[in-house]
């Protein structure tokens, strides 16, 4: 009796999750054709195939909503720069940038709402703590590869420079007027690896 009960909690929390990542799901898609502003959680609820009221059972409000869905997508680029450093343990600096500049540009959604909130300021208490948690959580990655490459002292401030200065490229390039896609994604790869080297040799 006892094990039937634990299976069946398993499947209900099973079944929560694949709701609570439909959610989500729903919400990114909207918000890469809408901004975040204009996006109510009746219209994601739509998008999810669920009644408005079902949502708030996993999500208090939107940007709750948000700020997990900005935990879950920085939770997957930093797997994909420490995969690269675990296939390669020479990977470069200049090849992680270029990582997460590609991963921002081919996932603009997630990259609107990070500087949405980054920009604005507005957030709530407790989605606040889940957006800073995602944020460290992507430092963390960033702190572990320059320590690799002999940085010493105040390691987490080189994260956030670097951090700052890829997003900054991105806030600056990545749509400017009359330029095909391609173009300024290769100039934003270009200024990406002078910013990596730049840390580079500031490090060495």
């Amino acid at each position: 009796m006892v094990q039937k009960k634990a299976v069946l909690a398993s499947i209900r929390e099973s079944e929560r999750e694949v709701r609570k990542n439909l959610i989500i799901d729903a919400s990114m898609l909207l918000f890469s054709k809408t901004p975040f502003d204009k996006v109510g959680m009746r219209d994601i609820a739509a998008e999810a195939g669920l009644s408005p009221a079902s949502i708030y059972r996993y999500f208090s409000n939107r940007d709750d909503l948000f700020a997990e869905a900005l935990w879950r997508e920085g939770q997957t680029i930093g797997q994909e720069i420490k995969r690269l450093k675990e296939a390669d343990v020479d990977v470069s600096i200049e090849q992680i940038a270029s990582t997460f500049v590609n991963y921002l540009l081919e996932h603009s959604a997630f990259f609107e709402m990070m500087t949405h909130f980054m920009i604005t300021g507005k957030i709530g208490e407790k989605a606040l703590e889940k957006f800073n948690k995602a944020e460290r959580k992507l430092l963390d990655v960033f702190d572990e590869l320059f320590v690799g490459m002999g940085a010493t002292g105040e390691v987490r401030l080189l994260s956030h420079a670097f951090f700052a200065s890829l997003n900054g490229i991105l806030i600056t390039f990545r749509n400017y007027p009359g330029r095909p896609p391609e173009d300024t994604r290769k100039h934003t790869l270009r200024l990406a690896a002078i910013v990596a080297n730049v840390f580079k040799k500031g490090i060495s």
